[in-house]
């Protein structure tokens, strides 16, 4: 196989790999999907393995490693070592710092302007509103916790009544939520992952706590997220999006939507159709590709790194209608729009206005 077609294959194996996870046996410049999965969400098993990519099989680059603080671990080291780190799968604010970290770029929207729009939209339209909120304790939840807070301004003070945090390896967070609702909240801003926020919508349920309910993107899944935690519990939620939910009846007749199907049916065939993870990771391989492309034939670290930098007004078949990607040598914020929307107890429904993070 020549070395284009193996860079090739890196963003097929990774569309059908997801963030959910599914496995790949093939192989792909030295790395198996067995490897890509070592971490564990660890920062010290990923800066194991990343060393190894790095520095024994001379990858050319990483490619949608996934979480904050496994990102946040080798952030210097990829960038000492002047290999790319792409499109990482975590929207911490920092992954646009091109002065700094010319070797690293992120993909989605940042957590910071997702955390602006819902204080945005609070400060608004909920005039007696008492914040309550949980978020995970490290750079991930902080950051969220960080663009909320900035967007309240100097009504943060009297607004955000509580705030609960919980550590990645506790078991429950059952008695924040309790705190939580003890505290008086009529608000609550959800910043937790997948499992974390399936605990926090059937927890909020079973004692009868019915705030207005805020859950960050990253765990707005109808698949992984909403079906597991009861769709009942989960009516009214209210989270920002960038891509189409494919869940969303709107979309059936898309013709991104429809070329997604028919790639999972073909690579992925016992992949989840309402996993919202499938349409993330067939989104950001086809980003991949595009960089690939630019690049020609040459496949130096510095000229896929330039030209990750260089995407213009690319459209990705599964982002919400007018939203395309952009880079640039001083931009490396890929996705910079997103838009409010409020779980009817079947789709997420989108509302309002799409903000856009270049005009805020």
């Amino acid at each position: 196989m020549s070395l284009f077609k193996r860079f090739l294959a890196i963003p097929l194996i990774l569309g059908m790999l997801s963030l959910a996870g599914a496995a790949a046996a093939q192989t792909v410049v030295g790395v198996t999907a067995t490897e890509i999965k070592v971490g564990n969400y660890s920062p010290p098993k990923t800066v194991e393995m990343v060393r190894k990519l790095v520095e024994q099989d001379q990858v050319a680059f990483l490619f949608q490693t996934l979480g904050t603080p496994p990102n946040s671990a080798i952030h210097k080291y990829m960038n000492e070592k002047k290999t790319p780190q792409l499109f990482v799968a975590t929207g911490a604010t920092k992954w646009n710092d091109p002065k700094n970290f010319p070797w690293t770029m992120g993909f989605q929207p940042n957590y910071q302007t997702e955390g602006r729009i819902y204080s945005a939209y609070i400060l608004k339209n909920v005039p007696d509103a008492k914040v309550g909120i949980l978020y995970q304790n490290d750079d991930y939840g902080k950051d969220y916790l960080k663009g909320f807070e900035d967007g309240l301004g100097d009504a943060a003070k009297k607004l955000i009544v509580m705030k609960q945090s919980y550590e990645v390896t506790d078991p429950t967070i059952d008695s924040q939520i309790v705190n939580l609702k003890n505290s008086g909240a009529n608000v609550f801003f959800n910043i937790t992952i997948p499992k974390f926020a399936v605990q926090a919508i059937k927890k909020s349920n079973d004692i009868g706590w019915k705030p207005l309910h805020f859950l960050n993107n990253v765990s707005s899944s109808l698949g992984t997220v909403l079906k597991p935690a009861g769709l009942d519990a989960s009516k009214g939620l209210i989270t920002a999006l960038y891509m189409k939910e494919i869940t969303d009846p709107q979309w059936k007749n898309d013709k991104g939507f429809l070329d997604w199907v028919a790639f999972m049916k073909k690579y992925y065939p016992e992949g989840a159709l309402d996993d919202q993870a499938n349409a993330y990771g067939y989104n950001v391989a086809i980003l991949m590709t595009q960089v690939l492309k630019q690049c020609g034939n040459d496949l130096s670290r510095e000229n896929i790194m330039k030209q990750a930098a260089s995407v213009k007004n690319f459209d990705l078949p599964l982002l919400l209608p007018g939203i395309k990607v952009n880079t640039g040598p001083a931009d490396f914020a890929p996705i910079e729009q997103e838009q409010l929307a409020k779980f009817d107890g079947e789709r997420w429904a989108l509302f309002g206005e799409m903000f856009d993070a270049v005009r805020k």
